[in-house]
Formats: C-alpha cells, sequence, structure tokens
C-alpha cells in the first residue's frame, strides 16, 4: 500500500506531465525522492548526470534563480541537498510549485492536505524548518485552501536555501566535478613538474 508520501509524488508527477515548461521536468524529481530514513548508498538514483555541460553547470553559479531555471540544475542541487540531509527544503519548494498551479477546488483542497501531512504537521515526515506564526497561518488557510495559502512558509525555504544551501553547493564536490574547476590538485601537479625542471641542468639527486 502507497504510503501518503508516495501518493503526493505520483499525482505530482501525473499533473506536471501534462505541462511542457520546466515545472513538468522538475516535478519528475518528486517521484524519485525518498525520506530520510531511506537515503543510503545504495538506495540513491544514480551518480552523475553526465550529460550536462561543464558550460552549463558554470551558468548556475551566475545565481539561484539561474540554478532553479534548469530541470538539471534541480536535480543536481538536490541530490546535494540529500547529501546534507536536508532534501525536504526542495521537495517542498517543488510541491509548492506544482500546488500553484492547480485549478480544481477538490485538488486543491487535497495537495493541500497532504503536503501539510509531510511538510508542516508536527509530525511530518518531512518537517521544514519554519516559525511557529508561519506554521499556524497555515493550519487555518488549508481549512478553505487558496493557491496563496503555503506561499509564506515557501518564501522562507527559498530564501533559506539561497543564503545557506546554495553557497555550499557552490563548492561541493558534486559541483566542483561538473565544472571541472579542480584547481588545487592542477596547481599541485605544476609545482611538482618545476622541481624537477629545476633540479636536472644542476645534476643533482632528485629530492625525497
Amino acid at each position: 500500500m502507497l504510503s501518503e508520501d508516495e501518493l503526493l509524488a505520483c499525482r505530482m508527477k501525473e499533473t506536471h506531465l501534462r505541462n511542457k515548461d520546466k515545472k513538468g521536468r522538475l516535478s519528475l524529481l518528486l517521484a524519485r525522492s525518498g525520506s530520510h530514513e531511506n537515503v543510503s548508498p545504495e538506495k540513491k538514483p544514480p551518480a552523475k548526470p553526465n550529460h550536462i555541460a561543464p558550460d552549463m553547470a558554470l551558468r548556475w553559479g551566475d545565481s539561484f534563480e539561474e540554478l532553479l531555471s534548469h530541470s538539471d540544475g534541480v536535480e543536481v542541487f538536490t541530490r546535494f541537498l540529500r547529501t546534507q540531509f536536508s532534501e525536504e527544503n526542495i521537495e517542498f519548494w517543488l510541491a509548492c510549485e506544482d500546488f500553484k498551479t492547480t485549478e480544481s477546488a477538490t485538488k486543491l483542497q487535497s495537495k493541500a492536505k497532504q503536503i501539510h501531512a509531510i511538510f508542516i504537521d508536527k509530525e511530518a515526515p518531512k518537517e521544514i524548518n519554519i516559525d511557529h506564526s508561519t506554521k499556524a497561518a497555515i493550519d487555518k488557510n488549508i481549512l478553505k485552501p487558496t493557491r496563496s495559502c503555503f506561499d509564506v512558509a515557501q518564501n522562507k525555504i527559498y530564501s533559506l536555501m539561497k543564503r545557506d544551501c546554495y553557497p555550499r553547493f557552490l563548492t561541493s564536490d558534486i559541483y566542483l566535478t561538473l565544472t571541472k574547476r579542480a584547481g588545487p590538485p592542477t596547481m599541485t601537479r605544476r609545482r611538482s613538474r618545476s622541481f624537477v625542471f629545476n633540479e636536472r641542468p644542476e645534476g643533482t639527486a632528485a629530492w625525497s
């Protein structure tokens, strides 16, 4: 039997596949995401999206907005957040993006309850870090949900990711590998060659 988390992921995937914009592509991440308890080396998705060109990855360093405007960027950023055990932030942001495209009042209420159960409730399996007043406002708003009832919380999580997670992402091995900016190892090799060239003309023994 599918959990509420899995049901939400499936429904979001079905909704997004009908769209041709970036949100349709980003929602696929929700279907692949798992809870903290399920994060393990054996259960993670394939390690490296090798199709990403270094020039494209470098563009993600221009701004957080640029990173999130690319489905590959969101996927790589999500993979980084999993290593930090904070993937619930991007998953909540994506869920809110999907929620705001929902037109049916019935589906809006259903999705609002699911998002609340997964990310907001005190017993939520992927509880996000927001203040008590914001939570209280959501608790009240989802009784008669509108497409903006999660906006305050979504903006807070967006700011948190931009301020804290994004800078760390830009210095992570995951990102630097994609951009092929392996600076320190290259400098070390050049110094090593320099020692050899300087010593040979003098006929001295190599350094040990």
